[in-house]
């Protein structure tokens, strides 16, 4: 029986000593500065957003969160400096759904998306616009999916490259639909937009940050969302699964560790990302960029990060969109 109580005693103490140290990892964490990759240029919407809320845990945790731009590779630089990085908390990527992107479009990378990584939380959500130049006669979603039947591969779209979210959703757009546009891709919104204004292009599902003063000139006129409520930034403008129910896109900037971070510090960021995402200022300051609040919790951001991997490899796979090496 001594023996028995002796040994319980010892497992009680040990117990107490895990409990203690994980409790000390949280009180301690972070008590040096955190630096967070961002995969792309400094400038970019990404970076910007990131850095409005690493300024703002940094005054919480009372450490600098440094932003460290490794652009490149459509953001797999960055991102494999952080797979490959220790799983202590100091090193995160802040990252566009473009990491979800990646694994459809490349044959290889250098890190596993899933397996590498630890989705922490999201930070952001955002959505496009189904957009048209005022040549097309079309002022419904329905009418464009009419319009475009009769003229099958007549109509030319735009898209701010191959592979990126406008080009693979409005791809989706197609096959849900029913119809056949062409694609003409552009180096970004700053040739897209022209040639859709021009005419060059007739249709494009664009950011909202980069057709909506055009919209509200008349220059263009805007069909649908992709969200599946309307948006008060276009209060009269439908959303498309008014007419194709559940058609849905919604991009997201996410907040990602090392695979393997113990699970008191990813508690500990996570609890104060979701504080630092409530505050009133920083809500406008992001809004004013043409971001939403994610309304998601950490597991909701996780499940989906892993369904959109499986999403975006079958668009791709679907539109035939060759893989890149």
């Amino acid at each position: 029986m001594r023996t028995f109580i002796h040994r319980a005693m010892s497992i009680a103490g040990l117990l107490a000593v895990v409990a203690l140290s994980g409790a000390n990892a949280q009180a301690q964490y972070p008590a040096k500065p955190v630096r967070i990759i961002v995969p792309f240029p400094a400038g970019g919407a990404v970076d910007l957003a990131t850095r409005q809320i690493a300024q703002k845990l940094s005054d919480i945790w009372k450490q600098s969160v440094l932003i460290d731009n490794r652009a490149g590779a459509g953001g797999i630089i960055g991102a494999d400096a952080v797979a490959k990085s220790a799983p202590d908390g100091y090193t995160l990527l802040g990252n566009s759904n473009a990491i979800a992107l990646s694994p459809a479009l490349y044959r290889t990378l250098p890190y596993d998306a899933i397996r590498d990584f630890t989705p922490v939380a999201q930070l952001t959500s955002s959505y496009l616009v189904l957009t048209v130049n005022p040549r097309i006669p079309a002022t419904t979603v329905n009418e464009l999916i009419d319009y475009a039947k009769a003229r099958p591969g007549a109509i030319a779209y735009g898209s701010n490259g191959i592979g990126v979210s406008p080009h693979l959703v409005t791809e989706q757009f197609k096959s849900r639909a029913g119809i056949d546009m062409l694609h003409i891709p552009y180096k970004g919104d700053a040739q897209a937009i022209p040639a859709l204004l021009s005419g060059e292009v007739l249709v494009a599902i664009m950011p909202p940050s980069a057709v909506v003063n055009h919209v509200k000139a008349g220059k263009l006129r805007a069909l649908g969302v992709t969200r599946l409520t309307r948006t008060g930034m276009l209060p009269g403008v439908p959303t498309i699964a008014e007419s194709l129910p559940g058609f849905e896109y919604t991009g997201y900037i996410g907040l990602y560790a090392p695979a393997g971070l113990p699970r008191d510090i990813l508690a500990l960021i996570q609890r104060d990302t979701t504080r630092v995402l409530a505050l009133g200022d920083l809500q406008e300051r992001l809004a004013a960029g043409g971001f939403e609040p994610p309304n998601t919790t950490p597991d909701q951001f996780s499940a989906r990060y892993l369904r959109d991997i499986a999403t975006f490899i079958q668009i791709v796979k679907d539109a035939r969109i060759p893989q890149q090496d």
